[in-house]
């Protein structure tokens, strides 16, 4: 199981009249008018300290956790078909290089037009956690029917059906988190999401490669075993989670009482309401999200930065351009990733302690134009691959910057944050269902990587 990053719990300072820079731009109620609750009513502020840093380490070792591994899984599960590619899918369905982008693209369909949705029914049932751990099993269950697709229309069918079903989880992870942590803790959260994002793209390679040695197995196709392995494991980990994953703060079973108490009343304490005390409506929180320019600012940076991002569907053929056989090319795929957790790590700490997000976000776009114009200009392996290196960091790193971004500024409430987590990951994505349509003409990939073929 992936590890979380070394744990410094960050600890809210409660004065007796405490001031926040940052402020969300909803009308809350003043914040020394949020009286503690009678639990801790009498507690000291070290003692409040305390239990602070007892309660987000508890959080960190049980959601996290969970968390990150049903990431790895989503990830793995969407990816599966790029690491296909090189063990004969296309053969084996008839496919050509324009039908595999179309397969490629085609879970958008389903993917994009159901995160708004689902946020929102998220936040008007009392057991989230249920349900995202749910939607684990179901596309699970989807996506190990994959091995069964006998044509390309099939594949479509079954890719369309994966993506409405994987549309409940990213936007409810992130709606998720920022209702357990305070705005200064949910940056390495979501920096950390991100991490097992790349983890679970490394660990995808290695799992392809293993599971493509069954090739033959009963008769069954390599790139069928992989399916069927990512899918039952899916299934598995969604229904044992389900069973442990906690649920609002306010109704959580992980949490003593006083716990309960203390963890809803820092978040109003933060932004004026928590989630057990809020009383918009989802229809009008979708309304201020649908309404509010900064929101769809980030929208179109989210949209941009995702078209970045589209190399990861397709970084296995990236790869394979170097030459290597396929085993050997689908675990070239996987130090990249490693390096992308690393970085994701770095630049989520200095952003935390330098509350800065905007040099971050310029410096991951300038190592992106160098490792573009490395892969345009040059057949030499190790430059090459140099550049596959960088890839994968600098093209999602600015996406940890954007989601932090609407946290920390559109905290509440709750509704429209909900709302607007899933635009920017629904109505941004609209660009990788164009941006599958680039990956031709290797190993230059001209149209995907910013150039036109002389």
């Amino acid at each position: 199981m992936a590890t979380m990053p070394p744990s410094d719990p960050e600890v809210v300072k409660h004065e007796a009249n405490p001031v926040h820079e940052e402020l969300s731009d909803e009308k809350t109620a003043p914040l020394s008018t949020v009286p503690k609750p009678e639990s801790i009513a009498s507690m000291t502020d070290e003692e409040l300290r305390q239990l602070e840093v007892s309660m987000v380490r508890k959080l960190d070792f049980v959601i996290m956790p969970i968390m990150g591994i049903l990431y790895i899984l989503n990830y793995v599960d969407r990816s599966a078909l790029a690491a296909a590619k090189v063990y004969g899918i296309m053969g084996d369905l008839n496919m050509s290089t324009n039908d595999f982008a179309t397969a490629i693209s085609i879970l958008f369909v389903g993917y994009l037009p159901f995160q708004i949705p689902s946020n929102l029914i998220m936040t008007r049932i009392p057991r989230p956690g249920l349900y995202i751990c749910s939607a684990a099993a179901i596309w699970g269950t989807v996506s190990a029917t994959t091995a069964a697709a006998q044509s390309y229309s099939g594949l479509l069918a079954i890719r369309v059906f994966l993506g409405v079903t994987e549309a409940v989880f990213f936007p409810g992870v992130l709606y998720f988190l920022s209702a357990w942590y305070t705005k200064t803790e949910l940056g390495k959260r979501v920096a950390a999401l991100f991490m097992f994002q790349m983890l679970g793209s490394a660990f995808g390679g290695f799992v392809a490669a293993a599971c493509l040695t069954l090739d033959g197995r009963y008769g069954i196709a390599g790139w069928r075993w992989l399916f069927i392995v990512e899918g039952v494991v899916t299934v598995g980990c969604g229904i044992l989670f389900a069973m442990v994953m906690p649920e609002y703060p306010h109704n959580a079973r992980l949490l003593k009482p006083i716990e309960r108490d203390f963890a809803v009343w820092r978040l109003e304490m933060e932004a004026g309401a928590g989630e057990a005390h809020e009383d918009t409506s989802t229809w009008q929180g979708f309304k201020l999200a649908m309404t509010d320019f900064k929101i769809w600012t980030l929208v179109w940076c989210g949209m941009l930065g995702q078209a970045m991002g589209t190399i990861v569907n397709f970084f296995p053929s990236i790869v394979s351009t170097l030459g290597y056989n396929s085993t050997e090319t689908l675990l070239l795929t996987a130090p990249p990733y490693v390096l992308a957790a690393i970085v994701f790590y770095i630049i989520s700490y200095i952003s935390d302690r330098k509350t800065t997000m905007y040099p971050i976000i310029m410096s991951c776009l300038a190592v992106a134009v160098l490792a573009y114009v490395i892969a345009l200009s040059t057949l030499n392996t190790g430059a090459r691959y140099f550049a596959m290196m960088l890839m994968p960091s600098v093209c999602s790193g600015p996406q940890i910057m954007l989601y932090k971004t609407l946290h920390l500024h559109m905290a509440r409430p709750f509704p429209k944050r909900a709302a607007g987590v899933a635009m920017i990951n629904a109505i941004g994505g609209l660009s990788n269902v164009w941006g599958s349509y680039l990956y031709y003409s290797p190993p230059h990939y001209y149209a995907a990587f910013g150039r036109k073929p002389h």
